[in-house]
C-alpha cells in the first residue's frame, strides 16, 4: 500500500511561482504545521519505507513525517524518479504570466502533447516523460517493498502535485489527457493499494480521514485484488461490510 504525500505548502506556493527544480524552496509555517498534522495521522500506521523527491520542500515534509514514527530505524530515502516535472524555461516564472502562454492551454487540455521549453539553467521534459518515469519509479519501489516486507506493507512517497496526479491517473486507468481532472493539494494524502491484478485508489487529496481503517485485518476473506460489492477490495476489506 502506497501513501502518496504532496509536500506541505511552500514559499513558492504562496508566491504564485512555478518552482520546478529551483533550489532552496522551503515549507512555510502553514506547510510545516500541515506536515506535522499528517505525521500525527499516520503515526499509528507502521511505515516500511519513506522515499522522497530530492527537492527541499519534499525532504522537509518527509523529515517531519519520520519524526512521528515509532523507533528510529526509518530513514528518508531519495529517488530522482519522484522529482518534480522539469519545466525548463518556465521554472521560476509567475503563474499569472504562464497562463498567457499558448502552451498553457496544451498543458490544461491535452497534457500528453505538452513539452516544456528548453532554455536557461533548468532542463525541460514533457508531461508524458514525467508521467512515465514517475509511474515506473513507483512501481519499482512498490515491488521492492513487497519483496522485502510482504504484500501488506505500507510505504510513503513524498512528491509533487503533477507527479502524484500522474501516478493516480495511471492507477485509475485514466489517459494522461485526463489527469488534470485530479486535484492534489499541498500537504494532502492519496492512497493506492497495488495488487497482482490491478491497483485500487483508496484516497485522493485527503486531509482528515482516519487511516488505520485501510489496513488489512485477519478476517479478510476476499482474494487480494478482487473487488467486492459496495466498493471494498479484498486487499483491505473490514468487518464493516458485514
Amino acid at each position: 500500500m502506497l501513501f502518496l504525500v504532496r509536500h506541505g505548502r511552500s514559499t513558492a506556493n504562496t508566491a504564485g511561482v512555478l518552482a520546478g527544480w529551483t533550489p532552496g524552496v522551503a515549507l512555510d509555517e502553514v506547510g510545516r504545521s500541515g506536515a506535522a498534522a499528517l505525521a500525527e495521522r499516520i503515526s499509528g500506521v507502521e511505515i516500511s519505507r519513506m522515499v522522497s523527491s530530492p527537492l527541499q520542500r519534499c525532504q522537509e515534509t518527509a523529515a517531519i513525517l519520520v519524526q512521528q514514527q515509532p523507533g528510529d530505524g526509518l530513514e528518508v530515502e531519495c529517488d530522482q524518479g519522484l522529482g518534480e516535472c522539469r519545466y525548463g524555461a518556465w521554472t521560476g516564472r509567475k503563474i499569472t504570466d504562464l497562463v498567457k502562454e499558448p502552451l498553457w492551454r496544451t498543458v490544461q487540455d491535452t497534457p500528453s502533447q505538452a513539452t516544456f521549453p528548453a532554455g536557461g539553467e533548468f532542463p525541460a521534459e514533457s508531461l508524458r516523460a514525467m508521467s512515465d518515469r514517475a509511474t515506473a519509479a513507483v512501481r519499482r519501489l512498490d515491488a521492492e517493498v513487497e519483496d522485502q516486507h510482504g504484500a501488506h506493507a505500507v510505504w510513503v512517497a513524498v512528491s509533487h502535485g503533477d507527479v502524484i496526479k500522474a501516478v493516480l491517473a495511471e492507477a485509475l486507468g485514466l489517459a494522461l489527457d485526463d489527469f488534470q481532472r485530479i486535484v492534489v493539494s499541498p500537504g494532502s494524502l492519496s492512497v493506492v493499494q497495488y495488487t497482482a491484478k490491478r491497483p485500487f485508489v483508496l484516497r485522493m487529496n485527503d486531509g482528515s480521514a482516519d487511516l488505520t481503517s485501510l489496513l488489512p485485518t485477519p478476517k479478510d476473506a476476499v482474494a487480494a485484488g478482487d473487488a467486492t460489492p459496495g466498493g471494498a477490495t479484498g486487499a483491505h476489506t473490514s468487518d464493516s461490510s458485514t
